[in-house]
């Protein structure tokens, strides 16, 4: 008899699990998050294929299986509750006419109006909608819309790339780049070889140490009372309770390589070279100043700063999050993250490629900083000694004093289908924290989406800002090439 209450006892436990603290922050109603997955489909809509295909992948997952339960958990703490899911009540069709004048326009609209609709707290927070609607880039429109507790951007990411295939193998899954990482050469033979890169040690440590230091600092100084310069950028208050837009450009990942293979950098320091120059390019127009030295130095005054989410917890392979939806097996899950404020260099400048310089030492350095680990570990420590609300003023106040969100995934080195539908693009984004502008470039196949979501009470024209991205890497290319800098390469 008490073995079976023990058992009975077990069951539930394993219904019922806690929301790990950076999901309690998730779901606080002053930081209530949510991702925005949109997907151009090559071929019409076909809303059963992906309903069955769901019931065999997302329904199956822990928390995408669960709903939240605020106040009856343990000492009366969050929850999550595992139920039974009904996939149709989670896939959304809207009619749509036929010869809409203005597709492209609809969608925008469309994803605008999601972001003030809340999820259904009665059931597992997540949806998809299924447009079929023709736009400039897709025959039909998927957008997957997920609440930030459930997961933080890159096992999410992971996830859904879990739940599509190869085109070119329906059985396979997606191929993503590993960034391999090495630290000192391969050999380590001979005895002055050894005290070389044993001084190389206490280097990259004494450098580890000081720019962690540093870092640490500004973030204190950050939420004590150093904020971003007022720009055209920066948000209002209240700004995340705002419908925001959210517009994309695709652009060649084959001109995002041949730079970095010429100028010997990452595809992180093009990216963010690239960000630099068309923000400075946006920046500009705005202030309506041309590229005189005045200018430049006026711009380069600007303090303009991401307030970045690191991934704190081992990314779990696809493969992995297949099997536990396939065979229902368990692997690592949850939100485990810590924050870096990432600096801007900002003006107009006439060499192009001063922007990736400026790129690389602030990546280089960013690399060689505990910051995030600090960060996480300050809101934690915070979290359990004042509590859920001193913690969100907290996020806030580093939020509210920087500018922008900004990211960078790796995606599928191929075309990938989702549930019978081959995809032209993947445009991820999120909404709901209190920046007026977020930036996201996507890698899939042989493109990179940028998506631009934003306020449009304090930004009017994203359309233009994708605009300055586009042009920015154009004339970095150009340089590139005129410079016969690629040639050299090959």
């Amino acid at each position: 008899m008490g073995g079976e209450k023990n058992k009975a006892r077990d069951m539930v436990e394993e219904e019922e699990e806690p929301l790990s603290p950076c999901s309690r922050l998730f779901n606080s109603p002053d930081f209530n998050c949510a991702i925005i997955v949109t997907m151009g489909c090559k071929v019409k809509g076909n809303p059963p294929a992906i309903i069955d295909g769901l019931k065999h992948t997302l329904a199956n997952h822990p928390r995408f299986s669960s709903i939240l339960d605020m106040k009856n958990g343990k000492k009366g703490k969050p929850r999550w509750v595992r139920t039974k899911v009904r996939v149709e009540d989670h896939v959304i069709v809207p009619d749509i006419e036929p010869n809409t004048e203005n597709p492209d326009q609809y969608l925008e609209d469309y994803i605008s109006k999601l972001t003030t609709v809340p999820l259904d707290l009665s059931k597992p927070l997540w949806e998809i909608h299924v447009l079929c609607l023709k736009t400039s880039n897709a025959e039909s429109i998927g957008i997957l819309k997920i609440h930030h507790s459930l997961g933080d951007g890159m096992s999410l990411m992971s996830l859904f790339l879990a739940c599509t295939r190869k085109t070119s193998d329906p059985e396979a899954l997606p191929t993503v780049a590993v960034q391999k990482k090495q630290f000192g050469p391969s050999c380590y033979t001979g005895f002055f070889n050894k005290i070389w890169w044993l001084f190389v040690g206490l280097w990259f440590i004494l450098r580890l140490v000081f720019n962690t230091f540093i870092d640490v600092l500004m973030f204190a100084l950050t939420i004590c009372f150093l904020g971003d310069t007022e720009t055209p950028l920066l948000a209002k208050p209240g700004s995340e309770l705002k419908p925001k837009k959210f517009v994309y450009r695709i652009i060649s990942f084959d001109d995002v390589k041949l730079v970095k293979n010429a100028v010997n950098m990452t595809v992180n320091d093009v990216l963010l070279g690239v960000t630099q120059a068309g923000l400075s390019r946006y920046l500009s127009r705005r202030y309506d100043q041309a590229a005189t030295p005045k200018s430049k130095d006026l711009m380069r005054r600007i303090r303009l700063r991401s307030a970045i989410m690191i991934n704190l917890r081992p990314n779990t392979g696809i493969e992995a999050l297949a099997d536990m939806m396939a065979k229902k097996s368990k692997c690592r899950w949850g939100n485990l993250f810590g924050y870096i404020l990432l600096p801007f260099s900002l003006g107009l400048e006439t060499d192009p490629l001063e922007y990736l310089r400026r790129a690389k030492v602030t990546v280089d350095r960013k690399k060689h900083s505990l910051e995030a680990v600090f960060s996480m570990a300050f809101f934690k420590l915070i979290l359990k000694v004042l509590g859920l609300k001193a913690s969100v003023v907290l996020v806030r106040k580093v939020i509210h004093s920087t500018t922008l969100s900004f990211s960078n995934v790796v995606g599928p080195k191929e075309e990938i289908t989702f549930h019978g539908h081959p995809l032209s693009y993947i445009a991820p984004s999120v909404f709901g924290h209190p920046h007026a502008l977020t930036l996201h470039f996507q890698s899939y196949e042989n493109k990179v989406i940028i998506s631009v979501t934003a306020d449009p009470t304090v930004i009017p024209d994203p359309h233009k800002m994708c605009d300055d991205l586009v042009e920015s890497l154009k004339l970095i290319k150009s340089s590139v090439l005129e410079r016969g800098l690629y040639e050299m390469e090959v």
